[in-house]
């Protein structure tokens, strides 16, 4: 099967990917608390760090030189983060172990269904957990009164784009794994940008030249977007955010077609 029979199957989507992620919703009917639980993680952040630590830090500046609550201006960046830690969950350790140990694909593949269909299926499962968390997180920021700008009901679509990124990135990456060692290189990759893309304090307090690396990086791309959704600040600086995540999105899908092409139909 060529790669470009499979282009057009996850760029314009497939109803045949929905049987896979109807699939995923029969398998995990008994076990909605494994989903439930990635709720927790951002909110046990925003309580310890957000209103811990913030109540040393006091106010900040946020974006566009607003001057805003340290828990506003984590709440965002941890929704962000939720997004990421969320897609990349679902989208290695789990398509990993789909692919090599439970051949769950393999045995897919035997049907109508092509590997641009389960691509997208999988990404859309994977959005679907990452949408439920960050309805939850919202809800949450908005009991808490972190609410400043109508604009924040984009940042629920925002976090789905940030998760679409960095779903169809994870299943490419992890097409070339070959154990469970070496997802330590994915926590090597992941880390780091939870802790230095802004998510607890401005980049402005690095370098001007590290500030350059960490303003490349795709989960700044996706704290700033949402972040500025969250106080209302709206420039044109957003559509390139948009823009970034979007192709690093569909390259990923490029890639883990291709390669689950490859690796099921050879």
């Amino acid at each position: 099967m060529t790669a470009l029979r499979l282009t057009p199957t996850f760029l314009f989507g497939s109803r045949r990917s929905a049987r896979l992620i109807e699939r995923n919703l029969y398998v995990y009917r008994h076990a909605w608390m494994i989903i439930f639980s990635g709720f927790f993680e951002p909110l046990f952040y925003l309580l310890g760090i957000g209103y811990g630590i913030g109540a040393l830090v006091g106010p900040v500046i946020g974006p566009g030189g607003q001057e805003i609550s340290y828990q506003q201006f984590v709440a965002p960046a941890l929704l962000a983060s939720s997004a990421m830690n969320g897609a990349i969950q679902e989208s290695t350790f789990n398509f990993f172990f789909k692919l090599n140990y439970d051949k769950t694909f393999a045995s897919i593949v035997s049907t109508p269904l092509s590997p641009g269909d389960i691509a997208m299926g999988e990404l859309g499962w994977a959005l679907i957990r990452g949408g439920l968390y960050a309805l939850g997180f919202m809800a949450v920021i908005a009991v808490l009164g972190l609410i400043v700008s109508p604009w924040v009901i984009l940042a629920f679509p925002a976090a789905l784009l940030v998760g679409f990124a960095f779903g169809a990135v994870g299943m490419a990456a992890t097409s070339f794994m070959h154990s469970w060692q070496d997802f330590d290189l994915i926590n090597v990759v992941v880390l780091p940008m939870f802790l230095f893309s802004g998510t607890f304090y401005p980049i402005t307090a690095y370098p001007p030249a590290l500030q350059v690396i960490v303003q490349l990086t795709p989960l700044y791309q996706g704290v700033d977007l949402i972040r500025s959704l969250s106080v209302g600040y709206i420039t044109p600086v957003l559509l390139v955010h948009v823009t970034y995540l979007t192709v690093m999105g569909v390259i990923g899908l490029v890639v883990t077609s291709r390669r689950l092409d490859k690796l099921l139909l050879k």
